[in-house]
């Protein structure tokens, strides 16, 4: 499994349109191969800020099928605009602590 980790910086006071398209935008990426699942966090000090996390069965699965498809073209019309500066994307693989 990969995390994907993205920090998101919206544009102050456009807090309430982002949430309302991101719902949207949620069955989009929930419809993707690979996709595990995800959550969306705002940050309590900065309420401009917010955190997607993603987990996907595969590095590829994201970078190649999700990037790649016309889906993530309706995710970038939907969502993009809302960013400033744009996000940097982040991914992560679990370390097994096991003894």
């Amino acid at each position: 499994m990969i995390l994907e980790a993205v920090f998101l910086p919206v544009i102050p006071g456009k807090e309430a349109e982002f949430e309302t398209a991101f719902k949207q935008a949620s069955s989009i990426i929930a419809s993707m191969k690979g996709y595990i699942s995800h959550e969306l966090q705002r940050c309590i000090e900065a309420p401009s800020k917010y955190l997607l996390l993603v987990r996907w069965e595969t590095l590829e699965d994201h970078t190649v099928g999700f990037r790649g498809s016309p889906e993530y073209q309706e995710w970038r019309k939907l969502l993009h605009h809302f960013y400033d500066p744009f996000p940097t994307v982040e991914h992560f693989q679990k370390i097994d602590l096991s003894l």
